[in-house]
């Protein structure tokens, strides 16, 4: 007897949404300083209450860690360990009839959901955790034909105080100034399209109590390509990113390319990356100082 997941609530209005869409539509494909959208109360307030609720705590185990110079945070892409309201979220932001909505929305046709979740899936940060100014990959690793196109973030943070810092930040094409802050809070979600130029993240260090972290659900859109433009994730300094530091994020960007490279050549899991970065990190901390 195959197993029932238990009664969720309902998760999105589509018919308030698809409304709205003309009007959504201009907004999104004339924003600066890329297209982009910011939508709050998204999801059923039920559903979002539900959500909030289910998402897991981190436990070191099941949750992939990305902790190098560039970032701090931990992922989790196994919806069968979610809750049942998560995973409903999942499904009607990865649904045929969602996928019309964002094609609607961008103006980009042919898009599909990442059944792997690949560097998605939901995301947290602890205390002091930041996100290096970047943009994103272009191609899916274990998919050659599969350019990048649209980014979803769902926001799942409750109470959360603009001292704890953790704005995300959209950059200008030129990395010369910030445009725009989005602070994360519930049932926001932020949509945008992920150029090569697609300057965003929180990069600043957070001031987070204990048992308060940065949460979210990452979700990523795909197009087939005939000869996609394969790069890996471009991170940048800011303007009043000191020297040593700048030296830094360009450091570890090239052995985060080098590694890309590998990657996608091998087959390698970011379960391999987690561990290796973990182990690094680990040496990074205890070394002795000269």
């Amino acid at each position: 007897m195959s197993e029932t997941r238990p009664p969720v609530p309902a998760i999105l209005d589509f018919t308030k949404l698809e409304a709205r869409l003309d009007e959504l539509s201009t907004e999104y494909q004339t924003a600066t300083p890329f297209p982009h959208i910011i939508l709050d109360d998204v999801l059923e307030p039920e559903a979002i209450a539900e959500a909030l609720t289910e998402f897991p705590t981190y436990d070191g185990e099941k949750w992939i860690s990305y902790t190098h110079v560039n970032e701090r945070k931990f992922g989790q892409t196994d919806p069968t360990t979610w809750g049942p309201t998560l995973q409903a979220i999942l499904e009607e932001f990865n649904s045929p009839r969602f996928m019309t909505l964002l094609e609607r929305l961008t103006g980009i046709h042919g898009l599909f959901p990442d059944p792997t979740l690949e560097g998605g899936g939901l995301h947290q940060s602890t205390n002091g955790g930041y996100l290096n100014i970047h943009a994103d990959f272009t191609v899916h690793p274990q998919h050659r034909h599969w350019q990048r196109r649209v980014n979803l973030l769902l926001y799942l943070n409750a109470d959360w105080k603009p001292e704890y810092g953790g704005d995300l930040e959209l950059w200008e094409k030129d990395m010369s100034a910030c445009a725009d802050k989005v602070a994360p809070i519930a049932n926001r979600v932020v949509i945008f399209s992920t150029n090569t130029d697609s300057f965003h993240g929180h990069p600043t260090p957070m001031t987070l109590p204990d048992g308060v972290a940065r949460q979210s659900m990452a979700l990523y859109y795909f197009t087939e390509e005939d000869h996609p433009l394969i790069k890996s994730t471009e991170y940048r300094a800011r303007p009043e990113d000191a020297g040593t530091k700048t030296a830094m994020i360009y450091a570890d960007k090239q052995l985060l390319r080098a590694y890309d490279f590998v990657k996608r050549h091998l087959g390698l899991s970011d379960d391999f990356a987690s561990n290796t970065l973990a182990k690094i990190d680990r040496f990074r901390k205890n070394k002795p100082s000269s």
